[in-house]
Protein backbone atom coordinates (compact mmCIF):
# COMPACT_ATOMS: atom_id res chain seq x y z
CA UNK A 1 0.00 0.00 0.00
CA UNK A 2 1.11 3.33 -0.57
CA UNK A 3 1.87 5.53 2.35
CA UNK A 4 -0.37 8.36 0.92
CA UNK A 5 -2.95 5.51 0.59
CA UNK A 6 -3.13 4.92 4.50
CA UNK A 7 -3.34 8.55 4.57
CA UNK A 8 -6.82 8.52 2.82
CA UNK A 9 -8.14 5.58 4.37
CA UNK A 10 -7.77 7.29 7.79
CA UNK A 11 -9.01 10.39 6.83
CA UNK A 12 -12.21 8.24 6.06
CA UNK A 13 -12.00 7.21 9.78
CA UNK A 14 -11.77 10.65 10.72
CA UNK A 15 -14.66 11.72 8.79
CA UNK A 16 -17.26 9.25 10.59
CA UNK A 17 -15.72 11.46 13.70
CA UNK A 18 -16.95 14.24 11.76
CA UNK A 19 -20.42 13.27 11.30
CA UNK A 20 -20.45 11.75 14.94
CA UNK A 21 -19.39 15.42 16.22
CA UNK A 22 -21.63 17.20 13.89
CA UNK A 23 -24.44 14.83 15.50
CA UNK A 24 -24.10 15.17 18.52
CA UNK A 25 -23.63 19.43 18.29
CA UNK A 26 -26.87 19.47 16.92
CA UNK A 27 -28.65 17.15 19.18
CA UNK A 28 -26.77 19.81 21.54
CA UNK A 29 -28.36 22.82 20.33
CA UNK A 30 -31.76 20.92 20.62
CA UNK A 31 -31.51 20.93 24.45
CA UNK A 32 -30.75 16.78 24.22
CA UNK A 33 -28.61 15.77 27.52
CA UNK A 34 -24.53 15.04 26.53
CA UNK A 35 -23.10 11.85 27.57
CA UNK A 36 -20.35 12.83 28.99
CA UNK A 37 -18.82 9.50 28.57
CA UNK A 38 -19.01 9.66 24.67
CA UNK A 39 -17.96 13.02 24.24
CA UNK A 40 -14.43 12.57 26.34
CA UNK A 41 -13.66 9.48 24.10
CA UNK A 42 -14.04 12.06 20.95
CA UNK A 43 -11.77 14.67 22.07
CA UNK A 44 -9.07 11.24 23.27
CA UNK A 45 -9.80 10.35 19.31
CA UNK A 46 -9.17 13.62 18.11
CA UNK A 47 -6.26 14.84 20.27
CA UNK A 48 -4.71 10.84 19.53
CA UNK A 49 -5.89 9.72 16.51
CA UNK A 50 -6.29 12.53 14.22
CA UNK A 51 -3.85 15.25 15.66
CA UNK A 52 -0.98 13.32 17.47
CA UNK A 53 -1.04 9.79 15.33
CA UNK A 54 -2.55 10.77 11.24
CA UNK A 55 -0.99 15.00 11.59
CA UNK A 56 2.23 13.23 13.18
CA UNK A 57 2.74 10.72 10.32
CA UNK A 58 2.60 13.92 7.75
CA UNK A 59 4.41 16.62 9.51
CA UNK A 60 7.07 14.35 10.87
CA UNK A 61 7.60 12.25 7.86
CA UNK A 62 5.63 13.19 4.88
CA UNK A 63 5.94 16.56 4.33
CA UNK A 64 9.81 16.57 5.19
CA UNK A 65 9.92 14.02 1.94
CA UNK A 66 8.23 16.05 -0.15
CA UNK A 67 10.30 19.14 0.87
CA UNK A 68 13.16 16.93 0.27
CA UNK A 69 12.19 16.27 -3.59
CA UNK A 70 11.77 20.33 -4.09
CA UNK A 71 7.83 20.58 -2.84
CA UNK A 72 8.19 24.21 -1.12
CA UNK A 73 7.24 24.10 2.77
CA UNK A 74 6.51 27.97 2.19
CA UNK A 75 3.94 29.21 -0.16
CA UNK A 76 2.72 26.07 -1.22
CA UNK A 77 0.20 23.23 -0.27
CA UNK A 78 2.62 22.16 2.65
CA UNK A 79 2.49 25.50 4.27
CA UNK A 80 -1.80 25.56 4.05
CA UNK A 81 -1.79 22.33 5.48
CA UNK A 82 0.89 23.18 8.45
CA UNK A 83 -1.50 26.10 9.05
CA UNK A 84 -4.52 24.11 9.43
CA UNK A 85 -3.46 21.78 11.53
CA UNK A 86 -2.32 24.80 13.96
CA UNK A 87 -6.00 25.95 13.48
CA UNK A 88 -7.26 22.85 14.20
CA UNK A 89 -5.36 22.67 17.37
CA UNK A 90 -6.84 25.65 18.25
CA UNK A 91 -9.96 24.69 18.36
CA UNK A 92 -9.63 21.16 20.36
CA UNK A 93 -7.97 22.73 23.04
CA UNK A 94 -10.64 25.55 22.86
CA UNK A 95 -13.23 22.44 23.25
CA UNK A 96 -11.05 20.46 25.61
CA UNK A 97 -11.21 23.48 28.06
CA UNK A 98 -15.18 23.96 27.45
CA UNK A 99 -15.81 20.36 28.35
CA UNK A 100 -13.82 20.28 31.61
CA UNK A 101 -15.43 23.51 32.62
CA UNK A 102 -19.28 22.48 31.39
CA UNK A 103 -18.08 18.77 33.50
CA UNK A 104 -17.33 21.46 36.54
CA UNK A 105 -20.97 22.63 36.56
CA UNK A 106 -20.79 25.43 34.02
CA UNK A 107 -23.71 24.85 31.57
CA UNK A 108 -22.83 28.10 29.15
CA UNK A 109 -19.90 26.19 28.36
CA UNK A 110 -22.10 24.12 25.95
CA UNK A 111 -22.44 27.00 23.89
CA UNK A 112 -18.53 26.69 23.38
CA UNK A 113 -18.66 22.75 23.28
CA UNK A 114 -20.95 23.19 20.59
CA UNK A 115 -19.11 26.04 18.29
CA UNK A 116 -15.47 24.94 19.00
CA UNK A 117 -16.75 21.43 17.52
CA UNK A 118 -18.25 22.93 14.78
CA UNK A 119 -15.12 25.25 13.63
CA UNK A 120 -13.08 21.95 13.66
CA UNK A 121 -15.35 19.49 11.64
CA UNK A 122 -15.79 22.53 8.84
CA UNK A 123 -12.24 23.01 8.85
CA UNK A 124 -10.99 19.11 9.10
CA UNK A 125 -14.06 18.21 6.12
CA UNK A 126 -11.91 21.03 4.03
CA UNK A 127 -8.47 20.29 4.95
CA UNK A 128 -9.02 16.34 4.40
CA UNK A 129 -10.48 17.34 0.78
CA UNK A 130 -6.97 19.54 0.19
CA UNK A 131 -4.78 16.83 1.20
CA UNK A 132 -6.83 13.88 -1.00
CA UNK A 133 -6.98 16.06 -4.22
CA UNK A 134 -3.86 18.11 -4.22
CA UNK A 135 -1.60 17.51 -1.32
CA UNK A 136 -1.87 13.54 -1.71
CA UNK A 137 -1.21 14.06 -5.65
CA UNK A 138 1.43 15.89 -5.30
CA UNK A 139 3.30 13.62 -3.13
CA UNK A 140 2.46 10.55 -5.73
CA UNK A 141 3.81 12.23 -8.11
CA UNK A 142 7.68 13.20 -6.64
CA UNK A 143 7.71 10.20 -4.34
CA UNK A 144 8.64 6.53 -6.22
CA UNK A 145 7.04 3.20 -5.13
CA UNK A 146 10.53 2.66 -2.72
CA UNK A 147 10.06 5.38 -1.20
CA UNK A 148 6.38 5.11 -0.51
CA UNK A 149 6.78 2.04 1.22
CA UNK A 150 9.71 3.23 2.91
CA UNK A 151 7.70 5.95 4.30
CA UNK A 152 4.53 4.01 4.75
CA UNK A 153 7.05 1.47 7.30
CA UNK A 154 8.01 4.62 9.08
CA UNK A 155 4.24 5.57 9.23
CA UNK A 156 3.60 2.07 11.28
CA UNK A 157 6.91 2.89 13.42
CA UNK A 158 5.58 6.60 14.49
CA UNK A 159 2.18 4.88 15.23
CA UNK A 160 3.45 2.59 17.98
CA UNK A 161 6.09 5.41 19.31
CA UNK A 162 2.94 8.16 19.28
CA UNK A 163 -0.16 6.56 20.44
CA UNK A 164 1.76 2.70 22.18
CA UNK A 165 0.43 -0.62 20.86
CA UNK A 166 -3.12 -1.70 20.74
CA UNK A 167 -4.16 2.00 20.73
CA UNK A 168 -5.00 1.87 17.84
CA UNK A 169 -7.59 -1.15 17.85
CA UNK A 170 -9.28 0.98 20.89
CA UNK A 171 -9.23 3.58 18.71
CA UNK A 172 -11.22 0.87 16.27
CA UNK A 173 -13.36 0.26 18.82
CA UNK A 174 -15.15 3.40 19.59
CA UNK A 175 -15.43 4.28 16.21
CA UNK A 176 -17.45 0.86 15.63
CA UNK A 177 -19.35 2.20 18.87
CA UNK A 178 -20.19 5.55 18.50
CA UNK A 179 -21.19 4.80 14.53
CA UNK A 180 -24.00 2.31 15.56
CA UNK A 181 -24.85 4.89 18.54
CA UNK A 182 -24.94 8.32 16.20
CA UNK A 183 -25.06 7.27 12.86
CA UNK A 184 -26.32 5.26 10.22
CA UNK A 185 -24.62 4.89 6.43
CA UNK A 186 -26.04 3.79 3.77
CA UNK A 187 -24.64 1.64 1.39
CA UNK A 188 -25.35 4.04 -2.04
CA UNK A 189 -23.41 6.68 -0.06
CA UNK A 190 -20.45 4.98 -0.71
CA UNK A 191 -21.41 3.51 -4.60
CA UNK A 192 -22.08 7.09 -5.28
CA UNK A 193 -18.71 8.59 -4.18
CA UNK A 194 -17.01 5.79 -5.03
CA UNK A 195 -15.10 4.08 -2.03
CA UNK A 196 -14.52 1.02 -1.64
CA UNK A 197 -17.81 -0.79 0.44
CA UNK A 198 -15.27 -3.41 1.63
CA UNK A 199 -13.19 -1.09 3.67
CA UNK A 200 -16.47 -0.52 5.36
CA UNK A 201 -18.52 -3.90 6.11
CA UNK A 202 -21.58 -3.59 8.11
CA UNK A 203 -20.75 -1.95 11.47
CA UNK A 204 -16.88 -2.81 10.87
CA UNK A 205 -15.68 0.48 10.09
CA UNK A 206 -10.99 0.34 10.08
CA UNK A 207 -8.68 2.92 9.98
CA UNK A 208 -5.95 2.15 7.80
CA UNK A 209 -6.95 -1.85 7.03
Amino acid sequence: MKATQQLKDEHEGIKIMLSIMEKISNDLEKGKDMNMEHYAKIIEFIKGFADKCHHGKEEDILFPAMINHGIPKEGGPIAVMLNEHQLGRGYIKSLSRAFEEFKDGNKLAINNIISSSMNYVELLRNHIEKENNVLFMLADKALNETEQSKIFDAFEKLEVEKIGIGKHEEYHHLLKELKKVFIYIKKEVYYENKIDFNYFIGNDVCLTC
